[in-house]
C-alpha cells in the first residue's frame, strides 16, 4: 500500500492512485519546540528507544493507541501516536490540536 503524507489534519482518505493500488493521506504533526522527543518500540516509557526525533520535527499518525500516562508540553495523556513500523512517540509531545484521538486506534 502507497502511503502519502500531507501537512494538513485532515482525518486519513483512502483512494486509487495512478498505478491503482489503495493510497492513504496521513496528517503530519509537529512536534513540541525545543523537544528531542524518543522514538519507542511500543507505547510507553518501558520499551526500547529506537531513535531520536530531531528538533524542529515533524511526524506522521498513522493510528494511535493507549499506553502508559506520559505528560509533556501538551498535557498528561496515555494516548501514543504510530509514526512508523513499531515506532512510538507519547501522544503529549506532539501537537495535534485535540486531547483525544486524532487518528484511527491501532489493532
Amino acid at each position: 500500500m502507497a502511503v502519502e503524507e500531507t501537512n494538513t489534519t485532515a482525518e486519513p482518505a483512502v483512494g486509487t492512485g495512478a498505478e491503482g493500488a489503495v493510497s492513504m493521506s496521513v496528517a503530519r504533526y509537529p512536534v513540541a519546540p525545543g523537544h528531542r522527543v524518543n522514538v519507542r518500540s511500543g507505547p510507553g516509557t518501558k520499551y526500547g528507544i529506537v531513535r531520536t526525533l530531531p528538533l524542529g520535527a515533524s511526524v506522521p499518525i498513522y493510528c494511535q493507541t493507549r499506553g502508559e500516562s506520559v505528560s509533556g508540553p501538551y498535557g498528561t495523556s496515555n494516548i501514543w501516536d504510530n509514526i512508523a513500523s513499531d515506532e512510538f512517540v507519547a501522544d503529549a509531545y506532539v501537537r495535534t490540536g485535540s486531547d483525544g484521538y486524532v487518528a484511527p486506534r491501532c489493532g
